[in-house]
């Protein structure tokens, strides 16, 4: 079992209509045809959306992809509109809320990863490969790579799990030169932002993007280079061989695996409420990877 522990209803707001209400984000649809996409502080983990909300988490996700939209602009387009609120809209959505172009997704999360961890070490423990790339011998976790590679995965509905696949299987689905695309945006936008981050004092493992077509271009979409689709570790701390501290989400996980949250993620029961501490280590954070990457502070 996965999914929603407790799925919020839809807010209603005259001009909009609600099309569908993600583990993070909600879409609705102006009577422009764009599309407004809401940023919620929902926190999502092991294929749950859990009971517990953190605190800004929204405006985070929301104000960070913005900047980094802004320091890849000259690399690829995107697909924000505007940053105003809706007339009509809640007072709350401020800050977490873009009108973007309706654009045609293409049905591929795409994956840089310039470091090994998670689902890509697990693979590579047992065929020294990632999505069928084949990695030298003596890698551990927290490896840098010899260089950035894309493995592509399959998106999943809310509840399921997104599913690594090779590149070959992603030309097949969506062919071959939209495949090739994908490969040399995704690349280049990691790139170029393992370098920013890099300046920064973090460390950019791996991170995933979304891309949708306008007409014959490719532009890049949803959120981008924050601590919800992207691993950030501290520079000063890096040591390969052990699981790395980090910016994003993994310290959730991490509770929600151990002996205090008493939660079994085999299971059929949901999971648990956050407590307070957990929470508010979050929420820093989610708020320290924002200061640390803009130089500005949260407010």
């Amino acid at each position: 079992m996965s999914g929603f522990v407790e799925k919020p209803e839809p807010i209603e707001v005259p001009g909009l209509v609600h099309l569908h209400t993600g583990k993070v984000r909600d879409l609705y649809r102006n009577e422009a045809g764009d599309l407004v996409m809401v940023a919620s502080d929902r926190m999502s983990a092991y294929d749950w959306v859990l009971p517990t909300e953190i605190p800004d988490k929204g405006r985070v996700l929301t104000q960070l992809s913005l900047w980094w939209f802004d320091q890849l602009a000259d690399l690829v387009p995107n697909h924000v509109l505007s940053t105003e609120l809706p007339e009509g809209a809640p007072a709350d959505w401020r800050g977490r809320t873009l009108v973007c172009k309706s654009l045609r997704m293409v049905p591929v999360e795409c994956v840089a990863r310039g470091y090994l961890t998670g689902s890509g070490l697990a693979e590579y423990r047992q065929t020294r490969t990632v999505c069928g790339l084949a990695l030298p011998e003596g890698l551990v976790d927290g490896s840098e790579l010899p260089a950035p590679i894309f493995t592509p995965a399959t998106k999943a509905e809310v509840g399921e799990h997104d599913e690594n696949v090779s590149y070959e299987e992603a030309a097949r689905q969506v062919g071959a030169d939209t495949a090739a695309l994908l490969r040399q945006a995704t690349l280049a936008v990691y790139s170029r932002a393992r370098d920013i981050a890099r300046e920064r004092g973090i460390i950019l493992a791996d991170t995933k993007f979304e891309f949708g077509y306008e007409g014959d271009e490719l532009v890049l979409a949803d959120e981008v280079l924050t601590p919800d689709s992207s691993r950030f570790w501290p520079a000063d701390r890096w040591q390969p061989g052990r699981a790395q501290p980090s910016y994003d989400k993994q310290y959730v996980r991490d509770w929600l695996t151990s002996a205090e949250s008493g939660w079994d993620r085999t299971g059929e029961q949901p999971p648990p409420a956050l407590p307070q501490q957990v929470v508010e280590a979050t929420r820093a954070k989610y708020v320290e990877a924002y200061e640390r990457l803009t130089g500005m502070s949260w407010s």
